[in-house]
This record gives structure tokens, C-alpha cells and sequence, in this order.
């Protein structure tokens, strides 16, 4: 039976495999929790731990969290502390096995269990019979007909898994592909006993889970207005207070860096979200249905998330290897920038034999001042040599017959391979998961009861009142001295979260930024599918630019592959505000 909790104290130690590695000891240390988990897997994460595992077959999970476990797994087991992540990656079983390797060593004994089901590379053959085309999210397209082999292929599990070990007595948990929300429906699920359709309640911890699966970020890491945090360096990481009835309250260790707001809790909510529907293995969550209050420093409670019946697929995460990249970049100063950009694209296609030699032949310009640019050529094929030696000795022969003051600051002979992202959707009934106990016990993980879903891409707007939209005088300045904003990678696809911070602010945001607008402000989006959502719960757009990142983060050719930067750069550009929201200007 599950402990008699009345607040379940869940905290974060990491968001993506790298992060801060103290993390995992200052939340044991800095203060009372019941749970601590870690988010270590993204699409790009899954490949890399392909890789690892080609060099060393006992390899695929992510090796810091034993790191971290070094330092903290006896605190956890002396003050009851659970341990939930997906670290497992590629081998939970191998991470769970040298887990229990190292404890030993340190006389520690904790019962581990791990989740298996998620890796489908080996039933590909036996689904496609079955009829599931695995059909690219992004473009449709089957995955039988396109000719690729995948490398890694895993379906993103619930949390009922990590609910029935925890159940079972497990005081370390390790996942392999999970939704990241799952770290802690799994948890919380437990403590409070839910029932598997308790929809209300699991969208509440959903809410809770994508809030505080990225670590610092929702404590005032990567925030807009960054300069208002008393103490930005070194934030602490967030803590989600779970409550029976699927409310929670985000805090931090009390002092600790950092902040917990409204504003840094609602941007973290925008992160890598398309609809407001937000789907998930246990629950669909009405992310347009919460509610955020200031409870006190560094506490935002979030309430009245409603919740609908699981969707009847489960999100695939496929990687292939593309081929080969490589890349140069010039430097261009002085007089006639552009026309020497111009005379350094001839020159480079002369001595390749042309852009259409290339699977992918892409030239892009950076001028961060008025003589000074520069200019990153990238080229992607299946034919290593061909991208590599014999490109960089084409680069090199342009050195003393381009354009004056030729400088070339990066440039190499070793391509590097790429993998792609493929996105797609399975039939949840078709992914049978378990629980895997340190003795081999097998445990069948319960599943939610479903419903398909008919995509929407543009939901009818709400029906709340909405205040008047200012008008008067206006001030021509940048769209972040009214909002904030936060972005990010979907596959090949970016999203823009912005949000206001009054009711007024807001208004003038809804009434003035629409698609057309967004595509003037930023012309890379011009030819660019864009869809357009409100959350006027959070006062917040979300943008979603379909295609913005080609085939992904690892594919694609753009400086910032995962858009990490691209809010920001919105709130740069200049628009015409009412002057009455923005009285310091």
C-alpha cells in the first residue's frame, strides 16, 4: 500500500543528459523531499546512446546518473527518498545492473526495479505486418516507403510502470523512454493512490511534470525578463509539491538562486508545446485550463488542469543515420560585405562542381555589425569523402582566389555523421510494458482505458470575457519590453510561446500578433506552415512553425538547431505598441 502522504515533495536534478551534475546532491541536501527524479532523454539523446552502445555493447543509458548516485543513493535510502528517471535510455536493465554493481561496493543494498516494452527496433518487422505504417509525423510519409533502416525505435510509456514498482516496493526506479511528464504521474499515482482514469488528477500532475522536467528553467533559467532575478546564477532546481487532488505548488530549496513566479512557472509551461491539448501516455491535459497564483516567495500554485481520456496511440521516437556533414565558415569585414558574400558563393560552387552534387548544399550569413559577417557553408550526403576531404581541399584551393581579405575560420576534413528524427505513432494496446524487479520478476503495468483523437489544428477560441483592446498613441520598440517568450524543438518543427503579464497587455498581443504578423517579424517563416493557439489562462500565444528545422535537431543546418534562441530574437524585433502599456518608454 502506498505511504499516507498528504503532500508529495517531487524535485528535479535534471533536465537533459548533461546538466549540472551537483544538482542530484543539492536537492537531497537542501531540504526536505520525498522523490527526486531526473529527465535525461531527448530525440537527439537517443541517438547518441546508440552510438555509445556500437563501441560498447553493455553501454545505451546515461552514465552521469551513477555519478550522481555516488553521492546521494545513501541519503536516499536512509530518509525514505525515492528515485525515479529515465537514465535507462537504450539499456535500463544495464544501467539497473551496474546500479545495484555500485551500491554493493558501498555496502548499500537499495531494491531496484526497471521498465521494459518501450524499445520497438526489433518489432518494426511484426507491427508493419500488422499494419502500423509508422507514418512520419511531420510529413506523412510511411515509413516503408522511404527506404530507411531505423537504428533506434521507442514508444513513449506512462507512468502506471513506474506506479506499479514503486508499489512493489522499489526504492530506485529506471526508465528507458517514458514521457517526460511520467516521472512524476508515476510517483504521484502511488502516494495518492489514483485510479487509471482519474483524468483531473493525472493532467494535474501532468502539468506539474512538464513544468518541472527541464530543471532551472523553471526557476528563472533561459527566462526573458532574467534581469528582474535578484540572484539569476546558479538557480535552484524546481520542486513540485504534488497534492491528492492533482494540484501542486512549484518551489525550490529556500535559498537557493534563482526565482519561482508566475512568469518563470508560465514559460516553462509554453515550452515545446503544440496544442493546448497536451498529450501524454496517461491523460490528455488542458493546458488552457490551469490556473497560476502567486502563493508566496518562490511558491506558484497551479490549479483546475482538467483532463481527458488517454489517446489510443503512443508517440514512436525513430532515428536513422542520414549520411555525412560538413561544414566551413568565412569570415567577410570591411567594405562591400555583400557583394564579397556574392563573389565567395561563386567561388565555392565552381570549386565543388555546383550545389547539386550535394544531397544538401546550404549557405547561410550572420552580420552581427556592418563590416563584419559571416558566412557558414554546410553540405550533407551519404558519401563521406565526398563531404569531407575532398570538400575541405575545395574550400582550401578558393583561399588565395576569393574575395579580398579572405579568412577562413573553421574548416576541417572529417565529416561527422548525422542521425535524422523520425516521428510517428503506434497503437497503445500494441506496447505491452513491464516491470522487471532485481530477483526477475515480471510485472504486467496496468493501461489506461483510451479514446482516439481527431486532430484539430486550430481549436474554436474560448469563451472568457476579454477586456478592451488599448488603443492611443504608440511607441515603436522591441515586442519583449511588453512580453516574454520561450521556444523550442518539436522534431522538425520550432514553437513560440509568448505570453503578456496584465490582462491589458495581453489583449493588445491577441488582437495584434497573428500569423501574418508573426511571418513579417520573422521572414524565415514566410513560406513556413504556421499555426496559431491561445491560452488566455496564462495570457499566452503559442506559435507552432511547422518545418522550421528541416529534419530535426541533428539534421538540420541552422545555427541553433533547436530553436532555443528564436523567442528571444522575436522579442528584438520592433513593433508599435500602445504607449499606455509601456509608460516607461
Amino acid at each position: 500500500m502506498p505511504a499516507p502522504f498528504d503532500v508529495l515533495r517531487i524535485a528535479n536534478c535534471s533536465g537533459f543528459y548533461g546538466d549540472r551534475l551537483s544538482a542530484a546532491r543539492e536537492m537531497v541536501e537542501g531540504g526536505p523531499i520525498d522523490v527526486l527524479t531526473g529527465d535525461y532523454l531527448a530525440e537527439l539523446t537517443m541517438l547518441i546512446l546508440w552510438k555509445a552502445r556500437q563501441r560498447d555493447p553493455d553501454a545505451g543509458y546515461a552514465v552521469s546518473f551513477l555519478a550522481q548516485m555516488h553521492e546521494v543513493l545513501g541519503s536516499c535510502l536512509e530518509r525514505g527518498i525515492k528515485v525515479v528517471v529515465n537514465a535507462g535510455g537504450l539499456n535500463p536493465a544495464g544501467l539497473a545492473a551496474k546500479l545495484g554493481e555500485l551500491a554493493a561496493l558501498g555496502g548499500l543494498h537499495p531494491t531496484i526495479a526497471h521498465l521494459e516494452g518501450d524499445d520497438l527496433l526489433d518489432r518494426l518487422p511484426e507491427l508493419r505486418e500488422k499494419g502500423h505504417g509508422f507514418a512520419n509525423l511531420s510529413t506523412g510519409r510511411l515509413l516503408a516507403d522511404s527506404g530507411i533502416e531505423p537504428v533506434t525505435a521507442n514508444a513513449y510509456l506512462g507512468g502506471w510502470g513506474i506506479a506499479r514498482a514503486l508499489r512493489a516496493g522499489a526504492d530506485v526506479v529506471i526508465c528507458g523512454r517514458v514521457t517526460d511528464a511520467a516521472l512524476v504521474t508515476g510517483p504521484a499515482a502511488w502516494a495518492f493512490d489514483w485510479a487509471l482514469d482519474d483524468w483531473d488528477r493525472l493532467a494535474g500532475a501532468v502539468a506539474a511534470g512538464h513544468i518541472i522536467e527541464c530543471g532551472a528553467q523553471a526557476t528563472g533559467g533561459n527566462f526573458s525578463f532574467f534581469t528582474e532575478i535578484e540572484y539569476p546564477v546558479h538557480p535552484g532546481f524546481p520542486i513540485a509539491e504534488m497534492h491528492p487532488d492533482g494540484s501542486c505548488v512549484i518551489t525550490k530549496h529556500e535559498g537557493t538562486g534563482g526565482a519561482v513566479t508566475v512568469d518563470t512557472v508560465t514559460a516553462q509551461l509554453l515550452y515545446e508545446i503544440e496544442r493546448p491539448e497536451y498529450l501524454n501516455a496517461d491523460v490528455v491535459a488542458r493546458f488552457d485550463t490551469l490556473r497560476l497564483e502567486q502563493e508566496g516567495p518562490d511558491r506558484v500554485r497551479v490549479t483546475g488542469t482538467r483532463g481527458e481520456p488517454a489517446p489510443d496511440t503512443l508517440k514512436v521516437c525513430l532515428n536513422y543515420l542520414g549520411g555525412f556533414r560538413n561544414s566551413a565558415t568565412f569570415v567577410l569585414t570591411g567594405l562591400d560585405i555583400e557583394a564579397k558574400a556574392r563573389f565567395a558563393e561563386a567561388s565555392l560552387l565552381d570549386a565543388t562542381g555546383g550545389a547539386d552534387r550535394f544531397d544538401e548544399f546550404d549557405l547561410r550569413m550572420e552580420r552581427p555589425a556592418a563590416d563584419t559577417a559571416r558566412l557558414t557553408l554546410t553540405v550533407k550526403d551519404p558519401d563521406r569523402d565526398k563531404v569531407g576531404r575532398a570538400l575541405f581541399t575545395a574550400v582550401a584551393g578558393t583561399a588565395l582566389a576569393s574575395y579580398p581579405g579572405f579568412y577562413l575560420e573553421q574548416a576541417s576534413p572529417r565529416p561527422t555523421e548525422y542521425g535524422v528524427y523520425w516521428p510517428a505513432l503506434v497503437a497503445a494496446d500494441e506496447v505491452p510494458a513491464q516491470v522487471v524487479l532485481a530477483d526477475g520478476t515480471r510485472l504486467d503495468v496496468p493501461k489506461p482505458p483510451t479514446v482516439a483523437r481527431v486532430r484539430q489544428e486550430r481549436p474554436a477560441a474560448g469563451s472568457e470575457p476579454r477586456p478592451a483592446v488599448p488603443s492611443g498613441p504608440t511607441v515603436r520598440a522591441p515586442l519583449g519590453r511588453l512580453v516574454g517568450a520561450r521556444s523550442g524543438d518539436k522534431g522538425g518543427d520550432a514553437n513560440i510561446g509568448l505570453w503578456a503579464r496584465t490582462d491589458e497587455a495581453y489583449a493588445w498581443l491577441r488582437a495584434h500578433l497573428g500569423v501574418d504578423e508573426l511571418r513579417l517579424l520573422l521572414p524565415e517563416a514566410a513560406e513556413l506552415e504556421v499555426v496559431r493557439y491561445e491560452l488566455p489562462n496564462l495570457r499566452a500565444l503559442n506559435f507552432v512553425l511547422h518545418g522550421l528545422l528541416g529534419e530535426g535537431v541533428a539534421a538540420s543546418t541552422r545555427p541553433d538547431p533547436q530553436a532555443k534562441s528564436l523567442g528571444e530574437y522575436l522579442r528584438a524585433r520592433p513593433v508599435d505598441i500602445p504607449m499606455d502599456l509601456l509608460p516607461g518608454l
